[in-house]
């Protein structure tokens, strides 16, 4: 442990950069190939691809540049500020990511990453401002973390490394696997759509509500209290989530408690992102969430799931968004959407079809957790040095 020393980010980097975002109101530079990152993309894993691309106009008109892959990329804006990434791909940025280029004679890349990762309670609280939260360049350059040799750097990296890539494989095995229903979805419920099927409105097959409203106090112990900037994709971030006290928990749970088969939305912020709770076991309470009741009716579960990420459930979304600072969708709009739907004999069917594919999922996730709990638990062990690895690499 005497052999590590504390060094400032800038001191192990080649370049550190923000990035760039075109002008919104020319579409021309939007759709072309050139990958480009948002912020809510960063969440502690690695980048293979983006949301969202660029076309070389679209990055010569503005400050966005390329970025080598093996960069680590830290958020600086919003729900995200403080979380970090790994690039596998060169790609753009916009103007709110950091974009460090590790110095590889000095650091190695993957460590200086898990170092990010393991400071981010630290980073989260240099974060500034009042309705989003902000970090700059100069905080995350200027930042220290503590280094041991590059052998060791390298020998911590390769195990926590071996971990994150088993998990992202699954992530990745789950976006297939989801991707397959929702092609199976449109292929039978828009493509070959029939005029004559009947339209049902959503409250008429199961209810919804939504989470608290309240701000339950933090605690130490307790229960977690996901909100909807927790949702991300077919996983929630229970790690940036704050524990609440069980009488809180119990309070919310009177009246949006979430149970196996039902669905969660993001009702606020980045708004229509879907999840569907597959877990047995439900240790937490929502806020902000919308909650779609399926578990009253399994039967439409894949369906509602499934049309809520669609075009359908997608355009709806667009048509009843709110707000100008920051958009959020009504609950009184959710309960408003109205399901064409084919008999019950032909969703019963549907669900033979799909249901393996989510039952793949469900293992899948189990085995995320688990293998992020370990990486959880040596994470702060191996960044202090309290566990020594063999450096022979």
């Amino acid at each position: 442990m005497s052999e590590w020393k504390k060094n400032r980010v800038k001191e192990v980097s080649l370049r550190i950069t923000s990035g760039g975002t075109p002008s919104t109101k020319i579409s021309d530079y939007y759709g072309g190939n050139i990958p480009w990152l948002n912020t809510k993309e960063i969440n502690f894993h690695s980048i293979v691809n983006t949301e969202q691309y660029i076309t070389k106009s679209g990055m010569d008109n503005s400050s966005a540049k390329w970025i080598t892959k093996n960069s680590v990329i830290v958020a600086m804006y919003g729900a995200t500020a403080g979380k970090s990434a790994i690039s596998k791909i060169d790609l753009t940025t916009n103007q709110a990511c950091c974009n460090i280029t590790v110095d590889k004679t000095k650091a190695d890349y993957r460590f200086i990453y898990y170092a990010l990762f393991n400071s981010y309670p630290e980073l989260e609280n240099l974060a500034s401002g009042a309705a989003q939260q902000n970090l700059n360049v100069g905080i995350i350059s200027n930042f220290e973390i503590l280094l041991p040799p590059l052998p060791e750097q390298r020998a911590i990296a390769s195990i926590l490394s071996s971990l994150d890539d088993k998990i992202d494989l699954l992530h990745r095995q789950n976006a297939t696997l989801e991707k397959m229903a929702e092609t199976l979805f449109r292929q039978w419920f828009v493509e070959e759509a029939k005029e004559e099927w009947e339209e049902k409105r959503i409250t008429d097959l199961f209810e919804v509500r939504d989470g608290t409203h309240d701000s339950p106090k933090e605690k130490e112990i307790g229960k977690k209290l996901i909100t909807s900037k927790h949702l991300s994709g077919n996983q929630l971030d229970f790690d940036s989530a704050y524990y609440i006290c069980g009488d809180d928990f119990e309070q919310i749970n009177k009246r949006s408690k979430v149970d196996t088969g039902d669905i969660l939305f993001s009702m606020i912020g980045t708004i229509g992102i879907v999840y569907l709770e597959q877990s047995e076991i439900i240790e937490y309470a929502i806020k902000n969430i919308g909650l779609f009741k399926t578990s009253q009716n399994p039967t439409w579960k894949y369906f509602s799931f499934l049309w809520l990420k669609s075009n359908l459930g997608q355009e709806f979304i667009y048509e009843h968004r709110n707000g100008s600072t920051q958009e959020y969708i009504a609950l009184g709009s959710l309960r408003s959407i109205i399901f064409k739907v084919p008999p019950t004999n032909i969703i019963i069917e549907f669900n033979n079809f799909v249901s393996t594919y989510f039952q793949k999922t469900k293992i899948n996730q189990s085995q995320i957790r688990t293998l992020t709990q370990l990486r959880d638990t040596l994470l702060p062990k191996l960044m202090s040095g309290e566990v020594k690895v063999e450096n022979n690499l």
